[in-house]
C-alpha cells in the first residue's frame, strides 16, 4: 500500500525510492507503507487502535471511504447542481399541461413532504429530507402554481418553526442534525404570509366542492367557477384530497403558534387546533382509496413501504442535490419513512401536544414531576418534549410567571409568606434554584440522555447540600443558641435542607427505575439493584415523611394554639398516604432482593456468571454515579454482600415482604381515589406482591425436594417489579 507523506518526513526517515506509477510532485514523494502497516498488524491487539500525533479517533470516524455510496456522496448525485435539476425538467412548473395529472402529481409531493417531515422528526437532516424538493429550494419558481406555492411557504414556515422551538430547548443535542439548516431557505420573503394565502386557496377549493355536489339546477349559477380538473367525476374526490392536506397544514401552523406564547397563554387554543389537526389526518388517510384507484403513474412495490398515498413516486425530489450543494451534510443514505408511518407519527406527536396542553400550570412540583414520569411512559419525541421544556422554564421562572424560590418552598412545604423571605439571596440558594431548573430540562430529555444526566447532577444536588448545611451552621449557630424559639429563617433552612435530601434521593430512585425501561440490568442482576432499590427507597419515606412532618408542624404553629385531643393525636400518628405508597415499593422491592439471593443461594439458580467482568465490577457498573455522590452514605458491594449472603427460604418464609406489599397496596387504595395514575400503579404492584407470595410459598415447599422446579422473573404486571414464574422443565 502507497501513502502519501511530505519531503521533508520522508527525508528524515530515510524513505525508499517511489514504487507508485502516480508521479510525485514538487511538494510530495510516495513511500511504501506496506511494511510499517503489517508491523502494526502484528503489534496490535484485539480492540487497540494506531494514535498517530495528528490523525485522532476523531479524525478516522470522519474519514470518508471512497466509492462507497453511503460515505461518498458524489457517487450517487445525477446534478451537479439544482440549476441543472430544473435544466433536466426535474421539477416542472406546470408539473403537466393536463389537469387532472397536475393535481395529482401536486398531491403526491404533499405526500412526500409529509413523509420527508416525519423523517427529519425522527432525526435525519432536514437537507436531505424536506428540503430535497426542489420546489422548495427555488421558491420563486413555484409563483406561477399558486396552490403549490402556498403549500411551499407554509412546509418552510413550519420547518422554521420547529427549528427554533428546538433550538431554544436546546433538546438539539439529541439529535445533532436536527437544526441543522446548511444554508437553506428557510426564511424566503413571503413566507410569513403563508396562512393568508392558504386560507385563499382552501376557500377556493371549497367553492369548487361545492359547485360539483350543486344540484343541477344550481349549477348555472356556478358556471364561472373553473373546476380544478377536466374530469366531472374525480372533480369531488380530488376536492376533498386537497381540501384535508391544506386544512392539516394550516391547523398544524397554529399549533405551533399558539404553543409558544408565553406563560401557556395559547394551551386551550392550541387544544381546538389540535383536534382539527386529527380529523384532517383521518380524512387524509381516507383518501388514499380514491388516489390509489385514479393513480396515472408507476405505482411504488409494497402498501407498506409506499411513500403517497396513491403510490406513485413525485415529480420535484432529489435527496443527493443537497450533499453537493451543502458542504456540512453527511453524505449517508436514507430511507424515509412510509406515508403510513408519517400520519402514525403525526397523530402520536399531536396527541403528545394534546396532552402537554391538558395539563393544568400546577406550581406543586411534586404535581409537576409526576405528570413528566407519566408522560415519559408514551415515549414522546423530540419535538414535543422541546414545547414541554420551553413550557415548563422560561426565563428562569417556571411556566415563566412562578419564581422558582417560590416553587422550592412550596415543595419544601414551608408557609405562603416564606416566599418573600430573605434567604433566597444566598448564593447556595440560587444554585439550588438553578439546580431545580436543570432537572426540569433533563427530565424533558429521552430515556436514555435523561438516566445519564440524572446520575451526573446527582453529585451537584449532594455538594449543594453540603454547601448549604455548612452555611446554616455558620450564620445561624449563634441565634439558635442565644434564643430558646427557632427563627424564622432557621426553620426555612432545615426544612429546605430536608426537602434537599428528599429530591437527591427521588433522581436517585428515578435513575434507578430507567435502567429498566432501556433493559440495562440483565437477570442476574436484578438481586443487587432491587437491593439498592430497596435501600434508595428506605431513605426516600424516610425523609418524605420528615418533610411532611415538618410542614404539618408549620400549619399547626400557623393555626390556634389548642390542647391536642386523643384524635388528634391518633391522626398525626398515622402514616401519610404518600409515604406508605413509597413503602410498598420498599417492601416489593426488599422481598424480590432476598428472593433471588435466596435462590442463589440455596438452589443456584438465576446466576449470569461473565466471562468479561465480576459481580463487583457489574455492581460499580451500574451504582458508580450513585457511588460517587455517596448516595446513601456507607452503601457499598460488601454490604451488599454481606446483607445478602446469609437469606434462605427457611428464614424468609417466615417474615414474607410480599404479603406486607400486597396489604399497604389494599389499605390505601382509597387515599388515592381521585388519581388515577397512582391507582393504576398501585393494582400492578398488588398484582406482583399477591403472585410473588404464591411463588415464594412452592419455591420453600418442593423447590429442594424438585430439581426439575424452574424458576424465572418476567415483568408481565410492573415494568419494573418483576414477577417470579415457577413451573417444572
Amino acid at each position: 500500500m502507497d501513502c502519501e507523506i511530505s519531503e521533508k518526513a520522508s527525508m528524515d526517515r530515510h524513505a525508499p525510492q517511489p514504487t507508485s506509477s502516480i508521479p510525485a510532485t514538487e511538494n510530495t514523494v510516495w513511500a511504501d507503507a506496506s511494511p510499517l502497516l503489517e508491523a502494526a498488524c502484528r503489534e496490535l491487539r484485539d480492540g487497540e487502535l494506531i494514535h498517530g500525533e495528528n490523525f485522532n479517533l476523531f479524525a478516522a470516524m470522519s474519514a470518508l471511504e471512497i466509492m462507497d455510496p453511503k460515505m461518498d456522496s458524489g457517487i450517487i448525485s445525477r446534478y451537479c447542481s439544482v440549476d441543472e435539476a430544473i435544466e433536466d425538467g426535474a421539477a416542472p412548473i406546470p408539473i403537466s399541461f393536463d389537469k387532472t395529472t397536475d393535481v395529482q402529481c401536486t398531491i403526491d409531493i404533499m405526500d412526500y413532504l409529509l413523509a420527508c417531515e416525519a423523517t427529519w422528526h425522527k432525526g435525519h437532516s432536514l437537507a436531505q429530507t424536506v428540503f430535497s424538493c426542489i420546489y422548495l429550494l427555488r421558491p420563486e419558481r413555484t409563483a406561477s402554481h399558486t396552490l403549490l406555492d402556498s403549500f411551499c411557504k407554509v412546509i418552510r414556515a413550519t420547518c422554521k418553526a420547529v427549528v427554533s422551538v428546538v433550538s431554544d430547548a436546546r433538546t438539539h443535542e439529541e439529535e445533532d442534525l436536527f437544526i441543522m439548516a446548511y444554508g437553506l431557505p428557510l426564511n424566503v420573503h413571503g413566507d410569513d404570509k403563508c396562512l393568508s394565502l392558504l386560507n385563499a386557496v382552501e376557500e377556493n377549493i371549497s367553492r369548487q366542492l361545492r359547485a360539483c355536489k350543486a344540484p343541477s339546477s344550481k349549477r348555472k349559477v356556478l358556471e364561472d367557477i373553473e373546476p380544478l380538473q377536466a374530469n366531472p367525476d374525480l372533480e369531488e374526490g380530488y376536492c376533498k384530497a386537497l381540501l384535508c392536506r391544506i386544512r392539516f397544514r394550516k391547523h398544524f401552523f397554529h399549533v405551533l403558534t399558539c404553543m409558544k406564547r408565553p406563560q401557556g397563554r395559547g394551551m386551550e387554543l392550541a387544544r381546538k387546533h389540535i383536534a382539527t389537526c386529527i380529523s384532517e389526518l383521518e380524512s387524509i388517510y381516507k383518501s388514499a382509496e380514491f388516489l390509489l384507484s385514479n393513480a396515472s403513474g408507476t405505482c411504488e412495490d409494497g402498501m407498506e413501504d409506499r411513500t403517497t398515498a396513491s403510490g406513485c413516486q413525485p415529480v420535484g425530489f432529489d435527496t443527493s442535490l443537497n450533499c453537493r450543494i451543502s458542504a456540512p451534510t453527511p453524505p449517508r443514505s436514507i430511507k424515509l419513512l412510509s406515508w403510513i408511518k408519517a400520519i402514525e407519527y403525526f397523530e402520536k406527536l399531536l396527541q403528545d401536544l394534546d396532552l402537554i396542553c391538558s395539563f393544568m400550570l400546577d406550581p406543586s412540583l411534586e404535581v409537576l414531576l409526576h405528570f413528566l414520569v407519566q408522560f415519559q411512559k408514551s415515549q414522546p419525541d423530540l419535538v414535543a418534549r422541546a414545547h414541554l421544556q420551553l413550557l415548563l422554564v422560561q426565563d428562569g421562572k417556571l411556566y415563566g410567571r412562578d419564581p422558582i424560590f417560590s416553587v422550592i418552598t412550596r415543595a419544601a412545604g414551608l408557609p405562603e409568606a416564606a416566599k418573600n423571605h430573605d434567604i433566597q439571596k444566598n448564593e447556595y440558594i440560587i444554585q439550588l434554584g438553578q439546580l431545580v431548573i436543570n432537572m426540569l430540562k433533563i427530565l424533558c430529555t429521552n430515556a436514555a440522555w435523561q438516566r445519564r444526566k440524572l446520575g451526573k447532577i446527582l453529585q451537584d444536588w449532594r455538594v449543594i447540600y453540603v454547601q448549604l448545611e455548612l452555611a446554616f451552621t455558620k450564620e445561624y449557630r449563634e441565634v439558635s443558641n442565644n434564643s430558646n424559639n427557632e427563627s424564622a429563617s432557621v426553620r426555612i433552612f432545615k426544612q429546605i435542607l430536608v426537602w434537599i435530601e428528599e429530591q437527591t434521593y427521588w433522581i436517585a430512585h428515578r435513575f434507578l427505575i430507567l435502567g429498566f425501561e432501556l433493559d440495562l440490568y440483565a437477570p442476574g442482576e436484578y438481586c443487587m439493584v432491587y437491593w439498592y432499590l430497596y435501600v434508595i427507597l428506605i431513605k426516600l419515606s424516610e425523609k418524605t415523611q420528615i418533610k411532611m412532618s415538618a410542614a404539618d408542624g408549620t400549619a399547626k404553629r400557623k393555626g390556634k394554639k389548642r390542647k391536642d385531643s386523643p384524635k388528634d393525636l391518633a391522626r398525626e400518628s398515622r402514616i401519610p398516604p404518600a409515604v406508605l405508597f413509597l413503602q410498598c415499593q420498599m417492601y416489593l422491592a426488599e422481598g424480590l432482593t432476598v428472593l433471588l439471593a435466596a435462590l442463589k443461594n440455596e438452589l443456584m439458580i438465576l446466576q449470569s456468571p461473565s466471562p468479561f467482568n465480576s459481580e463487583h465490577e457489574r455492581f460499580i457498573q451500574h451504582f458508580e454515579l450513585l457511588q460517587k455522590a455517596c448516595i446513601p452514605d456507607h452503601v457499598s458491594y460488601p454490604s451488599f454482600k454481606e446483607s445478602t449472603a446469609y437469606a434462605r427460604f427457611s428464614t424468609i418464609v417466615v417474615y414474607n415482604y410480599f404479603k406486607d406489599a400486597q396489604k399497604i397496596a389494599k389499605e390505601i387504595k382509597s387515599s388515592f381515589s381521585n388519581d388515577p395514575d397512582r391507582l393504576a400503579e398501585l393494582r400492578k404492584l398488588e398484582l406482583v406482591a399477591e403472585h410473588n407470595s404464591v411463588a415464594l410459598n412452592v419455591i420453600c415447599q418442593v423447590g429442594a425436594l424438585d430439581p426439575s422446579l424452574k424458576v424465572s422473573l418476567e415483568f408481565i404486571h410492573h415494568p419494573c417489579f418483576a414477577t417470579a414464574i415457577v413451573k417444572r422443565s
